[in-house]
């Protein structure tokens, strides 16, 4: 078993996702009988942040029954899949808002990646979103993709998916991916992390009343918040795959990753973890646009085909 744990200091050229997120919050606070329609509406613009990555295309396609897109770097290996899972409390954000991101990630990665339209909350509850996700990774290997080259990927609840999906595919005595990224997860539905309080002010987005809701939405009565596939801080590890995660240093749902981290790695899973000082939730956003989100893709480039 190998880990590391590396701490970067943040530039000043991050403000772009700073300034997004403020804006929305201010959108949440000040916009009465906020529709779902609209709540998406306004995650739909995730992407702004990113620029659009030089040398990659995209298509449309469902597999195994679930829609999404695929971003298709030029010279990629075909053999090679990640199995992208947006973030949005499972309730918002698209393929279509994440699939820049997947496109810087995929091209450093030598890779192709599929961003998944998956069922979202509150419409359809745990577990719909981890249950889309095995049944495109099945469909993947169903076409001859091996399972030891996929990826499972995603950021903040997209995170607690690609996390969550291992494991599901465990209890089916299933093969497992081959690796785990997950950017900025949130997994913990009892909101019992620390920094939930010691970063509320420097966090420009994440608020425990925001996050209540979108629990509410996709547990509801039904799931009891510490159910291992919805709060993977509760699972077994025992065999996971190697996992890489990350996190800003100012965001309120920091200790996620840190908690997750420690929990693997206790049960001898090879991880990496990478906090970025002074960085928001999911600052691989910032790809194209500010050399903390490029340096750390690249890093996840250079441990991906170590």
């Amino acid at each position: 078993m190998t880990s590391s744990t590396e701490i970067r200091r943040p530039s000043t050229e991050c403000e772009a996702l700073r300034d997004l997120y403020a804006d929305w919050a201010n959108l949440l606070a000040t916009t009465p009988g906020l529709t779902t329609r609209l709540f998406r509406a306004i995650f739909d613009e995730w992407h702004q942040p990113t620029r659009e990555p030089e040398d990659v295309t995209y298509r449309e396609e469902t597999v195994g029954g679930v829609p999404g897109i695929w971003a298709l770097p030029a010279g990629a290996d075909a053999s090679k899949v990640l199995l992208y899972m947006h973030g949005g409390g499972f309730a918002v954000g698209s393929a279509a808002s994440h699939r820049k991101l997947a496109g810087h990630v995929a091209k450093a990665l030598g890779a192709r990646a599929f961003v998944l339209d998956y069922r979202r909350a509150p419409e359809h509850p745990h577990p719909a979103q981890v249950e889309d996700g095995v049944a495109v990774f099945t469909a993947l290997l169903d076409r001859g993709i091996r399972a030891e080259d996929v990826t499972t990927i995603g950021d903040s609840a997209g995170g607690n998916l690609a996390v969550a999906i291992p494991l599901a595919l465990r209890e089916r005595g299933g093969p497992l991916p081959g690796s785990v990224i997950a950017f900025s997860p949130w997994l913990d539905m009892e909101n019992k992390g620390e920094t939930l309080r010691t970063n509320d002010a420097t966090d420009a987005l994440i608020t425990v009343e925001l996050l209540e809701g979108m629990i509410a939405g996709v547990l509801g009565d039904a799931v009891h918040p510490a159910t291992p596939l919805a709060n993977p801080l509760y699972a077994d590890f025992t065999g996971f795959p190697r996992l890489y995660v990350n996190a800003g240093g100012a965001e309120s749902l920091l200790d996620n990753a840190t908690r997750l981290a420690e929990r693997a790695r206790a049960a001898g899973v090879d991880v990496t973890l990478s906090v970025v000082d002074g960085m928001q939730h999911v600052f691989p956003f910032l790809a194209g646009r500010a050399r903390e989100a490029d340096e750390e893709i690249a890093a996840i480039g250079r441990w991906y085909r170590s």
